[in-house]
Parts: structure tokens; sequence; C-alpha cells
């Protein structure tokens, strides 16, 4: 059964129709009486909503009313943003008007008749919806209040950021499979080990045991990791490997004769180990066909396969097949025991509550991710009745499949709080296996309206981390990787997680092809699956008449589409929150990208053609979120891109000298990424009064920072990396007396910055010293020494580290060098010579 959503969506509606905002439209172009009766109804209908959704499952004419409820409450928000979207527009046009001209915009109605319109589309809405409400009567439905969102009690991060070495129960089967790639091939040089099991017993988990042991680690000179999931295409997989084998070279134009000679020449003679992980293809001849051409690797070169089917490993199979067992009670109550209770606290504050976590574990048949997903359930909730509920319930019975583990899913998902469930629906967005960023989660979460900030001293940024820590405690997201320490960082969602999500979001969800004739009617977010679509825009726009106009979001998957189909879906659908053309192949944005009045989230990353954007653009102005990174050709950004004043995050690759940034005032992250002709920052710095993080990453040109930099009083991180020429961080010199410093800095990182000789005077004053919690000093050479005195007012640092800075390094080992007793007060300290560095540029 899907979910509706009815109730989330009702609950942000009503949230915008009491704003402030709304009100004072209302009022000011004579709808208030309309978005009164709207507000009225649509309060009525949501008290019961939570009570429907959780009688859906059994009423089959309950779901539909729902759906119905659903599709009216999205068109009540479209029609709440247009009032927005109105709102804002006057507010660009009345910059540089008198503050008198300045409050009054909102009362110059932009014309009789669109007052007329937005009325009668106000009064359709509300008398559509009371049509629909009349019938709530036939469900016998109570009012109800929302489940309230958990608060979970602190625990260790290293709990929610699980790391493969803290497996419980597979010592045996990792020495098992360790002493098979040890072994030489008998009969052929390459030689395949599967591991076969369920979903969910941690196949990869093992296998990513296994890869990274010291023995496996030593013994092949060449490793290579592929997942591979459904889809067993060839030419897909070669290329694949390539690019773990040779980095970053782009063969997306190689013919298949090109791709086989580069995987021959680049495994020739070499001992490799190879994993394929979560293989489903029953067909043998595409596997032999990929096998043909690994052969050339030398003798004791193997090939690790991780899958659910025993038939593939059949197929596949050299040695024979790894079964991966259940873990025993005692294992699975260990993995419990973490997962649900503090450290020593099970046996000592909930003996009862443990007993019954035993008969709990009993029915997750050894699956770690159904054990492990229980505990983390079950860590924030300390009343036998909630443990005897989950022990005894209904589900159990119902949900079969899987052994059980879609059963434990479930009822973790129907433990959520009702703002957490849509947005984990909403994460399948993202493909299997993909990794996910926490910026990037978050930009979706809030371009469609699902962080709730209403009442909260905090940013929407900030909340969306709460989401994402609590998803990740409760294990509905795993295996996460630390980009940049306390400030972006990746992770995934376990296939079974993902195949949940998608579940419950197939009333919304859906990945299309150009042959799909299929298509459900009440579809908001859509994938194109294509590497090709039409042409012709009449053909397009034939296409894309099956669809809901009402679409939400809109992903290319990185498949390649014209202008003209471009400009067929801006036609076709007004209402898109999220655009996503990454790696996309055009060298213009349709104009009609203006006429997006609802577009929060546009994503233009990695397309090499793209040379200017259209003025138009600067018309978005609900537009939250521009990602431009890797746009290499992008001449400059717009002139009016001040006007876009709800944009929040920005990043972009450009071949402006200096660029200006003049009126965007709600900015709070910046990034400023491979702009090899960038030479200044920047004009307008002051505007920037959000700004809240700044990443600036390869930018050659770059030779000093401005003393207005130090204006940024809301700036908590500030990232610099890979600017060669860099060698001033206060600007002239005679103004370090200068005291206005910062004031919010938190994270401060410098690295591969080849010219810097010395940290920025700035860092010692007291406003940045009582802020400052963590500083990096990365690769920067010419650092010889810290600063004689000052660094002791830096009380409130938790954590200095200093990698690749030879003599700074000298000077700051532990006990003996010359600069220790300067930072000895520091919690934590790390000196080394050398590390490998996953630094990467945003967006």
């Amino acid at each position: 059964m899907a979910e509706s959503f009815a109730f989330g969506i009702a609950d942000r509606v009503l949230g915008k129709l009491a704003s402030a905002i709304i009100q004072e439209v209302g009022l000011a172009w004579g709808v208030k009486s309309e978005l009164e009766d709207l507000k009225d109804t649509s309060s009525a209908i949501h008290a019961v909503l939570l009570d429907a959704e959780g009688k859906q499952a059994t009423n089959h004419q309950l779901r539909n009313w729902l759906g119905k409820l659903r599709d009216a409450f999205y068109d009540v928000e479209d029609i709440v943003d247009e009032f927005e979207y109105e709102a804002l527009r006057r507010q660009v046009a009345a910059r540089g008007r008198s503050k008198t001209k300045v409050r009054s915009f909102l009362s110059k109605p932009k014309s009789v008749a669109f007052n007329l319109e937005m009325g009668h589309r106000v009064k359709k809405i509300r008398e559509r919806l009371d049509k629909i409400a009349a019938d709530k009567s036939k469900f016998n439905l109570i009012e109800g209040l929302p489940n309230t969102p958990v608060v979970l009690r602190k625990r260790e991060m290293t709990h929610s950021f699980v790391q493969t070495t803290d497996v419980i129960g597979r010592d045996c089967e990792k020495e098992n499979i360790v002493g098979l790639l040890m072994q030489p091939s008998d009969n052929e040089n390459v030689s395949v080990i599967p591991i076969v099991g369920i979903g969910g017993l941690g196949k990869t988990t093992l296998a990513k045991l296994v890869y990274k042991d010291e023995r496996v680690v030593g013994h092949f000179s060449t490793k290579v990791w592929v997942y591979v999931s459904e889809e067993f295409d060839v030419e897909m997989l070669v290329t694949k490997i390539l690019k773990e084998i040779k980095g970053g070279e782009n063969y997306s134009d190689f013919s298949m004769e090109q791709l086989q000679s580069h995987l021959r020449n680049g495994l020739d003679g070499k001992k490799f180990l190879l994993v394929l992980d979560d293989v489903w293809n029953q067909d043998r001849e595409k596997w032999l066909k990929l096998k043909e051409l690994l052969m050339d690797g030398a003798n004791g070169s193997k090939i690790l396969v991780t899958t659910r089917k025993k038939s593939v490993a059949s197929i596949m199979g050299s040695f024979p097949m790894q079964e991966l067992k259940g873990l025993s009670k005692k294992d699975c109550l260990s993995i419990f025991v973490k997962c649900a209770f503090n450290d020593g606290e099970d046996k000592q504050y909930y003996p009862n509550l443990l007993k019954i976590g035993e008969q709990i574990v009993e029915k997750c048949a050894g699956v770690p991710l159904a054990v492990r997903s229980l505990g983390s359930l079950l860590y924030s909730k300390k009343d036998e009745r909630d443990w005897v509920s989950i022990r005894d319930s209904e589900i159990w019975k119902s949900e079969q499949n899987q052994d059980g583990i879609m059963a434990v899913l479930k009822l973790s998902y129907y433990d959520l709080p009702h703002h957490l469930k849509q947005c984990l629906a909403l994460s399948s967005m993202f493909r299997k296996n993909h990794k996910i960023g926490n910026e990037d989660l978050i930009q979706v979460w809030m371009a469609q309206g699902l962080i709730q900030s209403v009442g909260q001293n905090a940013t929407m940024e900030d909340i969306g981390e709460t989401y994402i820590n609590d998803l990740l405690s409760r294990s509905f997201f795993q295996d996460v990787e630390e980009i940049v320490p306390g400030v972006d960082y990746d992770f995934k969602m376990h296939d079974l997680v993902h195949d949940l999500a998608m579940f419950f979001a197939q009333n919304e969800y859906f990945t299309l092809s150009f042959r799909n004739e299929d298509i459900p009617k009440r579809i908001q977010h859509v994938s194109f699956s294509n590497t090709h679509w039409p042409n012709e825009e009449y053909e397009a726009s034939r296409f894309l008449e099956k669809l809901n106009s009402a679409i939400r979001t809109i992903d290319f998957l990185s498949a390649s589409c014209s202008k003209s189909f471009l400009n067929a879906c801006f036609l076709r659908f007004k209402c898109i929150r999220v655009l996503e053309l990454s790696v996309s192949r055009f060298e213009a944005l349709p104009n009609s990208i203006g006429d997006l009045k609802h577009l929060r989230y546009l994503s233009l990353t990695e397309n090499t053609m793209i040379k200017k954007l259209p003025s138009s653009i600067c018309k978005l102005y609900h537009l939250q979120t521009l990602l431009l990174s890797g746009c290499s050709e992008l001449e400059e950004l717009p002139r009016g891109i001040g006007n876009m004043i709800n944009l929040r995050s920005l990043t972009m690759t450009t071949k402006q000298r200096d660029i200006s940034f003049q009126w965007l005032n709600s900015l709070q992250d910046l990034g400023i990424i491979h702009c090899l002709d960038f030479e200044f920052l920047f004009k307008g710095v002051g505007s920037l009064t959000a700004l809240r993080k700044l990443t600036i990453f390869e930018c050659p040109s770059l030779v000093s920072l401005p003393p207005s930099i130090k204006l940024l009083t809301t700036l908590e991180v500030l990232l610099i990396a890979s600017c060669e020429k860099l060698e001033f961080m206060d600007g002239e010199a005679e103004r370090q007396e200068d005291t206005q410093t910062f004031g919010s800095l938190r994270i401060l990182r410098f690295q591969d910055l080849p010219r810097l000789e010395a940290l920025p005077q700035w860092l010692l004053h007291d406003t940045t010293s009582n802020t400052l919690r963590q500083l990096f000093i990365v690769d920067c050479p010419n650092i010889r020494a810290l600063p004689e005195t000052g660094l002791q007012k830096l009380t409130h640092l938790e954590n200095l580290e200093i990698e690749d800075c030879p003599q700074l390094t000298e000077r700051c080992r532990a006990k003996t060098g010359e600069d220790w007793q300067r930072i000895a007060h520091i919690p934590e300290i790390y000196v080394a010579e050398k590390r490998f560095h996953l630094f990467r540029g945003v967006g």
C-alpha cells in the first residue's frame, strides 16, 4: 500500500495560508474572505487525516478519497505559491524606491484581471475541497493530533555513522573468503568467488571487510569495486571498471572496441581483485562476454561477486558459492543491544525490556539489517507497551517476503513522525547505491516544502540536518563517508530500504522512458531514463500530454535531451519545483525557463557546453538552489541574478574575472569552483548578510582575499583549496589593525595553497578566537611556523589538523616541536606528513 502523504501536504498548506504574507496579500488584493474560507475547509479536513491514513490499508474507497484530497491540496499549494510569487515580484520591482513605496508594494494590484482570476481560482478549489470533504462522513473518521517528532536521546555519533569494522558475527566467513582470495588459480588466470544470501544479511558489508583487509590489499596490485544491480550492461560495466582503474578519463564517446582494448591493456599482467556487488543477471551469454575481457590478468586474479540468487552464483562461479547464513541469536542480540541501549544500561536499568528484546530478535530470522532497524527504532522508547506493540504487531503475519525483513522495515517506517515519511519516500529518487550528499538531499527536501521551519529558531538547512540524523539513527541511511569533517558527507540507502521507500512513493514517483504507455495519472515526480528523447517539439509534446501537468520534479538522470524537448517540458509543466539537468549537453536553456514560477532547485552541474544563461532565469524569485559547478564554458552569470531574492545556495564555474553578488541577502552557501580566470573576491560582499558557508576551490588566478571578507559576520565555514597563486589572506597589510572580523566562524580549512606563507591575522582576533572549533592546514608547504603569539586565544578550538606541511609538521610534533607549547591546549591534534585527502568541490 503506497502512502497518500495527504496529512503532510495539508499541514504544509495550512501553514502557508496562515502566514503573514498571504494574510496581507489577501487583504490588499481583495481575496481575504476567499482565502479564509479555503483555510477553514482545509483545517476541517486536516483534523481527520491522520485517522484516515491509519485506516486506508483496509479500505479501498478511503484510499481513493485520500488520493483526491492529496491532488486537491497540491493544487491549493500551487495557488498559494502564485500569490507568494507575485508578492516577491513586486518586492523586486520596488527596490530602489522610497521606503514609503516599498512598504506599500503589496497594496498596488497588478491588474483587476489578475485579482479576478486569482479570486476565481481560490473559489473553485475551495468548492472542489468542499465536495471532497462532504464524503468524509462515510468513513467514521475521528480527529487526531499528529505524532510529534521523536526527540532522540543524545548518543555517540559513531553509532549512526557505522563503520564496517563494527560488524558482528562474520569473522569466520571473512577468514574463509580471504583464504580463497590468496589461493593461486589452477585452470585459468582469473577465478570467481560468489557470496550468496538473502537481502539484509550483510553480503556487501562482508565484501567490504575483505576488500579492506591488509592481507588482501598487499596481495593484489589492482583493486576495483563496481556496483552492478539489476541492469547487467557489459559496455556500461567495462566503462565503470576502466574509470576505477584509470581515474577520471571520460569514456562516454568510446566505442565498444575501444573500451575493450583499453580494459585489456589496463589489466594485462596485473593481479587484480574485482568486486561485482549485487548482481542479478541470469543471462550466461552476457556474463561470458564480460568475463572474456577480464582474462588477461595475472594468475591469481579474483572476481568476488555478491548476489541474492543461487542461479547467478552457479552461472558465474569458479569456486563453490559461499552461502551466507543468518547470524546466531547471540550475535543478533549483541547488535540489538548496541542499537537499542546506551552502553551498559540494558541489564542495569531495563531488564524487562531486554527480555522482550530477545523475543523481538527471534522474529528477525538472523538478518542483521532487520535487527539493527528494530533496535534503532526502539532506542528512544523505554515504555514496555511500545516494545510489546512491536513484538506482537500483526505486520509480522502479513509480510512474509524476504524472510520478514520487509515487515521489520515497514514497522520502522510506520514509527516515523509524519514529516519524515515523505522525506524518506522522496529519497528513493536517488538511484540504488547512489552516494547521497547531505546538502543535495536537504536542498531537494526544501524545494518540495518538506522541511518544517515554522516556529523553530533554526534555518531550514539545520532542520534538514536533524532529519538526516534521525533517519541515520534509525538505520534508514548507512555507509557514511565524511568529505569535509563537520560539514559535508555522503551516505547510502540499503537496497531493501530503497525498495521500501519506492513502495511508499509509488503514487508519487515514476521512472519514465519514451516507450511507456501506462503512466499513473497522479504522479508528481518523474525521472527520464532514456539517453535519447525526441528532437521534434510536437512529438515531445504529444508524449508529455500523457503526464499530469502539475508535475513537481523532473530528473533527467544524466540523459541527453534537446533544447526543444526541454522547452516542451517547460510549456507543459508550469509547477516544477525541482529540475535536475546534471551532465546535460546543450548550449543554452530555453527562455521559457523564466515561466517556471514555482522552481526552487535547478542543477546544471557538469554541463560542459552551456555558454550563457537566459536573462529570463532571473525571474525565478522562488529559486533556492542554483548549481552551476563544472559548467566550464559558461561565460558569466546573468546580470540580474540579484533578483533571485530567495536564493540560498549557489555553486558556480564561470569564465568571469570578478563577480557581483549584490542583493543576494538570502544566500547561505556559496561555492566558487574551478573558475580559472577568477581574480577578485568580490563585489557586493556587504549584501551577503546571511552567508554561512564559503568554498573557493581550484581558482588558480586568485591572488588574495580582500579585507571586506571579514564583514561576513554570519560565516560559519570557510574552505579554500587548490588556489596556486593565493598568497595573502588579510588584504592590505596596513588594515590588519581592523577589529571587525567574522563573529560566527566555526570551521576553517586551507588546503593545497603552495604560496601561502602565514595564517591570517584575523584568526587571532577575539571574535574569531571565541567561535572557531576546527582548523585544518593541509598541503601548505610554505607555512613554516605558527604565529608566535595569539594561538592561546583559540580557547574554543577543539580540533587542529596539520598535514603535508613539512616544516610546520616538524615544529608541531608532540612535546618536542618548537611550536608544540602554542597548541598543546587543543583537545584533538593530528599532525602527519602525508595522508589521502578526500576533498571535493561543491555541487
